[in-house]
């Protein structure tokens, strides 16, 4: 289907005029250049959405109209007048700021000391903590927070924290505040809350530019959309005229047709792994389940719910105590991930920054030093391995990268995410563990994870994704169990598997879902 033609009409009647114009911008790094020639405008009073795969150029876009960077070529005007920002300092000078997505803020300090931090207000020579807390405590109000000024940061839910960050963007008065997925942390509520306070910035006539993986939430929010494609800018389209499906379709530059792969016929085979009974410290109480050769086992809930946890006691990573544990039908007694990783089980965790990945070191190191007896039997490592093992994961997993020599944390989120997967993969496991595999990407790279996955149990092996996203666990699931309160409470299975269905479960206190059946 013909997507619509960009347009510049105007946002809508609540958008004014341009508060900040780009004219050909473009950036270089040496030969290599990574945005070309892109041309906007942001409005007062509307929600420009800027969508993108990873590596489109979304980041170095918002870097340079923040000041962080400086353009190759190319210009910038605000209200008519030639501007140029030597750093985010003078940026934020002329009403431009940044909220970066990862939470940049102190925890040990206050809400209030955090907002004033390089700028606390003094009386004589003493700092003002009561007016620096008078002044927290409006702005927090603006922001829709109930948060007190005088508490800690750190003693906060992580959703209040990206609002403590947001009101610090908004301490002073902002013309265009920058927006970088703002809701990749946050569960369900809490980006509701959220949208609804960029909703009210927007009616308070601020120019907000949001960058969001999530199809959903620009469709929702957005007035305006622009979207980039390997560094170059497709156009621009009111928001009115584009659904979830048309901008994925913009964004990878073809048709989507289906994003999910097709459901398999299940295996009549024993199970590949049989947890019986385990209960985790402070997260899940005799959770029980199955999965076999060629299954996809989804595990949904909502955040909260012990899922996470679940895995990460039967990994050996959280205190736990299980009735039964059996991988291929060796009994394991005792949980540790080298001796899972042994018996064919392997776990791909959802923070592969934090968890995942040595960020600082090459791609080498992160692909084999889980797996180096599988790679590099004997005591001495040989490098001509490794870089074979590099070469084939690249070629593979569709890697995109400049170089074998570049650091894991210079690759794109996607990228890193199949890097993390070509990881667990090394050591040839019968039993995949996926914990959110497609968080933080975009639409290009989810469809090749699911491809990933469906390739890997047409192989034989069994799997079980762990997601927040309803229609990826729709998407890709034989069978859903679902948690809430640290226990299973529902199974799904065939027509069954709906979104309605699984929300229902995780939310209701219903007898109904109170038992599940045992697979």
């Amino acid at each position: 289907m013909t997507a619509p033609m960009p347009t510049d009409a105007a946002a809508g009647d609540g958008a004014g005029a341009p508060v900040l114009r780009a004219e050909g911008l473009s950036k270089a790094y040496g030969p290599i250049t990574v945005l070309r020639d892109v041309t906007m405008d942001i409005r007062a009073g509307e929600v420009h959405a800027i969508i993108g795969e990873n590596g489109a150029g979304k980041s170095t876009l918002m870097k340079l109209l923040s000041g962080h960077v400086q353009p190759t070529d190319g210009s910038m005007s605000m209200a008519g007048r030639a501007v140029s920002f030597a750093d985010a300092v003078q940026a934020e000078a002329e009403g431009i700021v940044l909220v970066h997505q990862e939470i940049l803020l102190a925890p040990d300090l206050t809400v209030a000391q955090n907002l004033f931090l390089g700028r606390e207000l003094t009386r004589g020579l003493a700092v003002d903590d009561r007016e620096m807390n008078r002044r927290t405590a409006k702005v927090l109000a603006r922001v829709g927070s109930p948060v007190r000024p005088w508490v800690r940061l750190g003693d906060l839910p992580l959703a209040q924290r990206q609002l403590v960050q947001i009101a610090r963007a908004l301490l002073d008065d902002r013309k265009v505040i920058i927006l970088d997925e703002p809701t990749a942390m946050l569960a369900n509520d809490e980006v509701d809350s959220l949208l609804q306070i960029v909703r009210n910035l927007r009616d308070q006539g601020v120019a907000t530019l949001y960058i969001s993986h999530r199809l959903e939430e620009v469709e929702a929010l957005a007035d305006r959309v622009t979207v980039l494609r390997d560094g170059q800018m497709i156009g621009t389209w009111p928001a009115a005229e584009l659904d979830q499906r048309r901008m994925a379709e913009l964004m990878v530059g073809r048709e989507l047709s289906g994003l999910y792969p097709a459901k398999r016929d299940p295996q009549d085979a024993e199970p590949a792994l049989v947890v019986e009974d385990l209960s985790v410290d402070n997260g899940a109480y005799q959770g029980s389940f199955t999965v076999r050769p060629g299954e996809v086992l989804g595990i949904g809930g909502m955040i909260g719910a012990g899922r996470t946890e679940l895995i990460e006691g039967l990994m050996g990573l959280r205190p736990a105590q299980a009735g039964r544990i059996a991988v291929n039908g060796t009994r394991i007694d005792k949980q540790d991930v080298t001796r899972l990783m042994a018996a064919g089980l392997v776990y791909l965790t959802e923070d592969r920054k934090g968890k995942g990945l040595l960020l600082n070191e090459r791609l080498g190191p992160n692909l084999t030093l889980q797996a180096l007896d599988f790679i590099n039997p004997g005591s001495r490592l040989r490098r001509n391995l490794e870089t074979r093992a590099v070469r084939g994961a690249v070629e593979e997993y569709d890697i995109r990268v400049r170089g074998l020599s570049v650091q894991a944390g210079q690759l794109s989120g996607g990228n890193q995410q199949k890097l993390l997967l070509a990881k667990v993969m090394q050591a040839d496991p019968k039993v995949v563990i996926i914990d959110e595999p497609t968080r933080g990407i975009d639409i290009g790279n989810k469809s090749q994870i699911y491809r990933f996955i469906d390739t890997l149990v047409r192989g034989g092996k069994a799997v079980v994704v762990i997601s927040s996203e309803l229609p990826e666990l729709v998407g890709l699931s034989d069978r859903v169990l679902v948690m809430r309160g640290g226990r299973f409470v529902a199974e799904l299975t065939g027509e069954r598997i709906t979104e309605q269905n699984i929300v229902y479960a995780a939310a209701s206190s219903g007898r109904d879902t109170a038992k599940r059946t045992r697979a």
